[in-house]
């Protein structure tokens, strides 16, 4: 592979990471539930309206909490998209449940909100939607068939953090939430994550599975004279570096959020005339979505093309990468009895979507050479396999 003069994504120090680290190992508690841990927490409990947040050592460890209070048995059925990370099907499918996939829309591969109410059975206990790309599912009208249906609500906002519907965070609105601080997303510490809790009445049993099913923090408060095991648990508390560095990154949630809107914005503007004369769809928020520009995306006239478009790119020094494997289609999803077919939406766009790099410290120089190998190649190729422009 020839060497890259531009990566897909790039690990970044914004402010004070370091600094912060320092502070907590001078503080003496780098093992969890230090000052800093509090601190993040805290943070996105005023700065998102979320009821209690409780730090995690990734996104999927808050899945996995999320799963379990929702009290996920043998037989049990949850509604999500195939379109997603295996981390949303595994926290159903590790306590005996079956992950029900729905197709997505095809404005914002988000799961398909008309779609909902046919898939759900007397088995069904909750919905999972999924926030592609840091823009909003429909979630006025997912709530709505959840009361309708007495359903849980856990929003998979792995992408959503500092993104928002109708004024409302994402992972503020379902019944729980997940956040990811993964080093590809937009804030981060390396591995990270939160669960967004939204129900007063799972606070407090949110703590003890956390807690490796103790009720220490509860012994913490004073409430109880000693803590010991009372429930399933694992070890869901981060380590406090890894808070600490993820304190200085929210400490400039507005600061970052401005830089990759300026990089979003940029590859729309050159991108965006390519829709007029080759088949090309580019991302279009709805206007009630407030993104968080995580992802700027193509989605390419056929998947051959995609995959020319990639290894053009690689040969260039610029790498691209397409997204999600359906997991309707994977081998474990064959397992679960879906086959390809079932998710024809779904199918279609993954094949064809392909993701450009977009990080906090890209540079306008080696953005523009992105921008300009990928109209090379929409000029030479695309024109000649394209019908109607797809942008929306």
């Amino acid at each position: 592979m020839k060497d890259l003069k531009v990566p897909f994504n790039k690990p970044f120090v914004a402010g004070k990471e370091l600094h912060y680290i320092s502070q907590a190992v001078t503080y003496g508690n780098i093992a969890g539930d230090g000052y800093f841990t509090e601190e993040c927490a805290r943070l996105l409990e005023a700065r998102f309206g979320i009821h209690r947040t409780l730090m995690t050592p990734s996104c999927t460890a808050a899945l996995e909490m999320a799963a379990m209070l929702c009290e996920l048995e043998a037989g049990d059925e949850v509604i999500m998209p195939s379109y997603t990370f295996p981390s949303t099907a595994n926290a159903v499918v590790r306590l005996g449940a079956k992950p029900v996939f729905v197709d997505i829309r095809r404005d914002t591969l988000n799961i398909d909100e008309n779609r909902i109410e046919a898939a759900i059975t007397q088995r069904t206990k909750a919905i999972f939607p999924v926030h592609y790309a840091g823009v909003a599912c429909e979630m006025d009208r997912i709530m709505q068939i959840a009361e309708e249906h007495n359903l849980l609500v856990v929003e998979d906002a792995a992408q959503g953090v500092n993104a928002f519907y109708k004024d409302r965070a994402l992972g503020s609105i379902g019944h729980l939430g997940a956040y990811s601080f993964h080093e590809t997303k937009n804030y981060i510490c390396g591995e990270g994550g939160a669960l967004c809790i939204n129900s007063p009445e799972m606070v407090e049993r949110a703590e003890i599975i956390r807690d490796k099913g103790t009720n220490r923090q509860q012994f913490f408060r004073g409430t109880v004279n000693k803590y010991t095991w009372v429930d399933v648990g694992s070890s869901y508390v981060p380590s406090e570096v890894s808070s600490a560095f993820l304190f200085a990154q929210l400490e400039l949630l507005d600061e970052i959020t401005t830089r990759r809107r300026a990089l979003y914005e940029t590859y729309d503007e050159h991108l965006a005339p390519l829709c007029e004369t080759v088949r090309l769809q580019l991302p279009a928020p709805p206007p009630e979505c407030g993104t968080n520009y995580h992802l700027f995306y193509a989605i390419l006239a056929t998947e051959e093309l995609r995959d020319q478009l990639i290894v053009h790119l690689e040969s260039k020094g610029c790498q691209a990468l397409f997204h999600y494997v359906p997991l309707h289609a994977s081998p474990m999803g064959v397992k679960l009895g879906y086959e390809k077919g079932c998710l024809p939406i779904t199918e279609e766009l993954s094949a064809r979507l392909l993701r450009l790099p977009i990080y906090y410290e890209l540079s306008q120089e080696d953005q523009l050479r992105v921008i300009a190998q990928f109209k090379s190649f929409a000029q030479s190729e695309l024109s000649d396999a394209s019908a109607q422009p797809a942008r929306k």
